[in-house]
């Protein structure tokens, strides 16, 4: 089968032939591959940001948001039947550690990430687990889904855990209206009352912010801190969710931040600077945000399934992953890239 791999890093990926995977486990789940997301952090894979942390030997196959159709089972599988529609959680978990047993098995003990540091989706099929695959209601398709697997699991993860402690009245700043944003902010609007900013440096994303659900857009234009403060009479939001976490974004973040609000760091790229004095003098929270589990991902399903959170996607056939990926980097993709077999 076609495959796209990792060869080496500060270097692009190489298309190739590997073998198809085979079912060689009792549990073990083949997905023949409908879509496969282009995510940011495929670009942080080339560039070693998770070389050290992932382990992985080269080559591999990149690409962890994935949904397609079952293509075969282990006898133990009972979930799912060949030719099901399904969507893969991006980690393949044990179901037995404490997480696990838990219903946090994003936090799983042994856990594979497949596109991470095993085998990944940019692919014609993939080998994943029953612990790991959403059945699709009729009206989903794979290749309009396939990012909400990671990109739409970690933003509703990130908004779920901030709808939490959002009331009516208070107000949630979204850093990133992109692949990631344009996502938590439809589900932040199902899940909360809270008024909803969001800024973004591209007038482009803030329209379709605004067209989604944000009830006010800020473009950031160097004076998009002044006008948050001013939207919030000068105290700031209770919450600020990033999704870009790079380029000066935790920098402006914390400065529209209110005193005991919580800020939910979900992109990444940059060190957060902020003095202790100023954590504890106002009982500031940073909070990290990775996926989220098998369970938050039946809900976004849901609310997929519901027409309360829609993809915005750029299709591109497997073959043209370099011009995806370039896309991306460029900024020139509103929503997500998806790479289709």
């Amino acid at each position: 089968m076609k495959a796209v791999q990792v060869v080496g890093y500060h270097r692009s990926l190489d298309m190739t032939e590997v073998p198809v995977p085979e079912v060689t486990g009792p549990h073990d789940v083949i997905v023949r591959i409908g879509g496969a997301g282009v995510c940011r952090t495929d670009l942080h894979i080339l560039e070693g940001q998770w070389a050290e942390k992932s382990g992985v030997a080269l080559p591999y196959t990149i690409g962890h948001e994935n949904a397609g159709w079952v293509h075969a089972v282990g006898g133990a599988v009972t979930n799912v039947a060949e030719g099901d529609k399904v969507i893969v959680h991006p980690l393949i978990t044990c179901g037995l550690c404490p997480a696990c047993r838990r219903g946090d098995d994003v936090h799983c003990a042994g856990s594979l990430f497949p596109g991470i540091d095993t085998a990944g989706g940019y692919a014609e099929y993939l080998k994943t687990s029953a612990r790991s695959v959403v059945r699709l209601d009729d009206s989903l398709e794979p290749s309009d889904v396939a990012a909400l697997a990671d990109a739409g699991l970690t933003a509703y993860h990130a908004a779920a855990k901030a709808a939490r402690r959002l009331r009516p009245g208070d107000t949630c700043v979204v850093i990133g209206a992109g692949g990631l944003g344009h996502i938590g902010i439809q589900v932040l609007k199902a899940l909360t009352a809270a008024e909803i900013v969001v800024v973004d440096r591209n007038t482009e994303a803030v329209k379709l912010a605004e067209s989604i659900g944000a009830d006010r857009g800020v473009v950031a234009d160097g004076g998009h801190v002044e006008r948050v403060l001013e939207l919030t009479g000068g105290q700031g939001a209770e919450t600020v969710v990033d999704f870009v976490g790079e380029g000066g974004a935790t920098r402006d973040g914390v400065r529209m931040l209110r005193r005991a609000g919580d800020y939910h760091v979900v992109g990444y790229g940059e060190n957060i600077d902020v003095p202790t004095i100023d954590i504890i003098s106002a009982e500031i929270n940073f909070i990290g945000n990775l996926v989220g589990s098998y369970t938050d991902l039946c809900e976004l399903m849901v609310l997929a399934a519901q027409g309360r959170v829609r993809l915005h996607t750029s299709k591109y056939a497997l073959d043209d992953f370099q011009d995806a990926l370039d896309d991306l980097d460029a900024g020139r993709v509103r929503g997500r890239a998806i790479l289709v077999p």
